[in-house]
């Protein structure tokens, strides 16, 4: 009798197990064994690749170049697949490596970058469960209509057009179930992977990636931290016109749950939609405008200094580092549209910095003097700016391509 039971209860078990399963409500990436497993089985089998691979291959020949090649692929391969097997974080983390443009093998990048269009999507009913746990209401209760196809998806979260009960069409960014769960893990796991693989590669310099992970996402997964910096920056960017930029709607969101309201752009020169993109093709932040003799340059020997590298870019302040990477972004922006030479999306911005560095210098004074000579200096500065821009337009108008022809010719005549 007691044998007979043993047998139901354990064919209940896997029966439930099987429709668990089936249902997605138990997930074996889910547990930590299994994640950790395969974190290690794939370090092992990368280290084990590069140690054994080149091993007495001649260093520099054509042979070991080929050689490396191989074992560079084979690892990114085995990498991808880790990043999507065990999601979440390690895609986050994947789609840093796969934008490091001159700092690692081609064949990393090359493979990895995939990760930015093939990041895994919730499904309706793992959104629902993160909705309930997290508002504790229903989607029929918060929406009158929730479209089951996402707009897009990331690493930690994806995105829904749906509409409020009031009709206001909004969008909402909910986080993957279980993300920020095991985030902290997942972090502490590659930490102490890469501590491992250093002390086999002594020259093997990426510790700085596990602390940026650390300090910030955090950040990234607290989606009221993205409410309160959209606020700054609709505030920021209120005098600017040709942005579009949707508004947060505060009452609705939470730690894993954003609602924003939902941009409309015409597909008009004049409308201008700021949106969030992945990073596609070359992430420059010093080094453009180069011939492909120096493309090719940097990508070979960049690599070789990236302690140097790394360091240079800890000692740089993260608010300079986001100036940077914005002019980049600017000048392909403006190259594609051929507006360079009137550089007005470079002026705006200094306008901002001006603005934003004026405004944080007079919150830090506390003489009204002072406060008046911040502000004097502020329109001084704007003022040049502004001068500035008529200088770009008259030179690029046919009003001063006659005034530079007559200049010219007055020169000339008085030699």
């Amino acid at each position: 009798m007691a044998r007979r039971a043993s047998k139901l209860a354990s064919l209940a078990a896997a029966a439930s197990g099987i429709y668990l399963y089936g249902n997605k409500f138990l997930d074996p990436n889910d547990f930590g064994v299994v994640r950790v497993g395969r974190a290690i089985a794939t370090t092992a089998v990368i280290t084990y690749d590069y140690l054994t691979s080149l091993r007495g291959v001649p260093y520099g020949s054509e042979e070991y170049d080929f050689l490396k090649s191989q074992v560079h692929l084979r690892s990114a391969e085995r990498l991808r697949e880790l990043c999507c097997a065990n999601r979440g974080t390690f895609i986050k983390v994947g789609q840093h490596l796969g934008a490091l443009d001159y700092l690692l093998p081609e064949e990393y990048t090359r493979t990895l970058k995939v990760l930015h269009s093939q990041a895994p999507q919730s499904t309706r009913q793992e959104i629902e469960q993160v909705i309930r746990e997290d508002l504790g209401k229903e989607i029929k209760e918060l929406f009158m209509s929730f479209e089951d196809t996402p707009l897009g998806a990331a690493s930690l979260a994806q995105v829904h057009k749906a509409v409020l009960q009031d009709g206001r069409t909004v969008a909402v960014k909910i986080q993957h179930p279980k993300v920020q769960a095991q985030s902290s893990k997942d972090i502490l796991l590659m930490e102490v992977l890469l501590l491992l693989v250093k002390q086999i590669f002594p020259d093997f310099e990426f510790m700085w990636l596990v602390e940026e992970a650390k300090k910030n996402l955090p950040l990234e997964l607290d989606f009221l931290n993205e409410g309160r910096n959209a606020e700054k920056v609709a505030h920021m960017l209120k005098n600017f016109d040709f942005l579009k930029i949707s508004r947060n709607l505060g009452k609705l969101y939470s730690e894993m749950i954003f609602v924003n309201g939902f941009v409309h752009c015409d597909p008009h020169p004049g409308n201008v939609l700021v949106k969030k993109c992945p990073a596609s093709g070359k992430a420059h932040i010093i080094l453009l405008d180069h011939g492909l003799y120096q493309d090719v340059e940097i990508r070979s020997n960049a690599a070789a200094y990236l302690p140097q590298i790394t360091q240079l870019l800890n000692n740089v302040p993260r608010q300079m580092l986001l100036l940077l990477k914005t002019n980049d972004l600017l000048r392909g922006i403006e190259s594609a549209l051929h507006t360079r030479a009137s550089a007005s999306s470079f002026l705006n911005m200094s306008r901002c910095c001006i603005r934003a560095v004026s405004t944080y210098q007079r919150s830090k004074s506390h003489s009204l003097y002072r406060r008046a000579q911040i502000s004097l200096t502020e329109a001084l500065s704007l003022w040049q700016i502004n001068l500035y821009e008529l200088f770009l337009w008259l030179k690029g108008s046919q009003l001063g391509n006659w005034v530079i022809a007559l200049l010219s010719r007055m020169h000339h005549s008085t030699y």
